[in-house]
């Protein structure tokens, strides 16, 4: 995988340490503690923990997504094979501010695109709890459409492939 991508308005580059203070914001954003869960990330030496930990994981990659005009970070994207899915996953999660404006689906559809050009990466899957509808209307305009439903860990996961 590449470490820079770009689009018409965003920048697209993978996870760095220096990403510890956004990452921070995110990871304990409303949305992200929602969906998503705690990730106990609570100081900046939490978040450079799991900056690291991302790094270090193979078949992980986080893409932070900034605006091209001022390098503001407002979300991440993420492709991961999960060890409960047969193929990788495509996830995204933006701070509630940048939410609305079209930025996850501009950065998503960009990652989709690369990725979707190796023949390893034909079929793509995204997972999100039934709750998130947010996230259940950009996948379906990205393409996907809804499998099946899971249990993971107790809790109950859709899965959409693409």
């Amino acid at each position: 995988m590449q470490s820079k991508y770009s689009t018409q308005r965003l920048l697209l580059n993978l996870i760095s340490e220096h990403d510890d203070d956004f990452i921070f914001s995110l990871v304990n954003s409303k949305g992200w503690l929602q969906f998503i869960g705690d990730r106990n990330v609570h100081s900046k030496k939490d978040s450079i923990n799991y900056i690291k930990r991302i790094q270090n994981t193979p078949d992980l990659f986080y893409w932070v997504v900034k605006l091209k005009n001022s390098k503001t970070p407002i979300g991440i994207v993420s492709f991961l094979k999960r060890n409960y899915l047969e193929y990788f996953d495509i996830g995204f999660a933006f701070l509630p501010e940048y939410n609305g404006h079209g930025y996850a689906f501009e950065a998503t559809e960009k990652i989709l695109s690369v990725v979707s050009k190796k023949a390893e990466y034909s079929h793509i899957l995204a997972t999100t709890i039934p709750q998130n509808i947010n996230s259940i209307n950009l996948l379906t305009k990205l393409g996907f459409h809804f499998e099946k439903e899971i249990e993971v860990q107790h809790e109950k996961l859709h899965i959409y492939c693409n």
